[in-house]
């Protein structure tokens, strides 16, 4: 079992700098959520987040099947309704409705065994798992 940890400290209401070993990043919001746009929002950082675990896992899943990835683009999009987040009342959830991922892969292999690593990478991908299932998540006042 291994435990990740990240540290985070606000800069401003919309504004936080976050600590992931010895990387610092920044997370804010757009304008038009009060922000000054200084950063990618924690939303996108999701879907980043889930971009990188799978390019990862569809590169390890490939070299296990003895495929060579010449090329692999992602992009996800996902739809949020932000009223519960904004405090309105809603039937919706806070978070995405729905996260689409598309996956344009060049590799030495048939377009059937491209898709294999495609559907295998899926069940195998961490950010996906949590995306697709529910979590416990914990939070406690220090």
């Amino acid at each position: 079992m291994s435990t990740y940890r990240v540290t985070a400290s606000a800069t401003t209401p919309t504004q936080i700098e976050v600590a992931a070993r010895q990387f610092r990043f920044l997370i804010d919001e757009p304008a038009d959520l009060g922000g000054k746009d200084a950063a990618p929002n924690p939303v996108e950082y999701s879907l980043a987040a889930l971009l990188g675990c799978f390019n990862v896992v569809v590169h390890l899943v490939a070299r296990e099947r003895g495929v060579t990835v010449t090329n692999c683009n992602l992009s996800a999009e996902g739809d949020l309704d932000p009223a519960k987040v904004l405090g309105q009342q809603t039937d919706a959830r806070a978070g995405f409705q729905q996260i689409r991922l598309q996956v344009a892969l060049e590799t030495d292999a048939d377009a059937a065994t491209n898709q294999q690593i495609i559907d295998e990478a899926k069940g195998r991908c961490p950010v996906g798992d949590n995306l697709a299932n529910a979590t416990p998540l914990k939070i406690t006042l220090a």
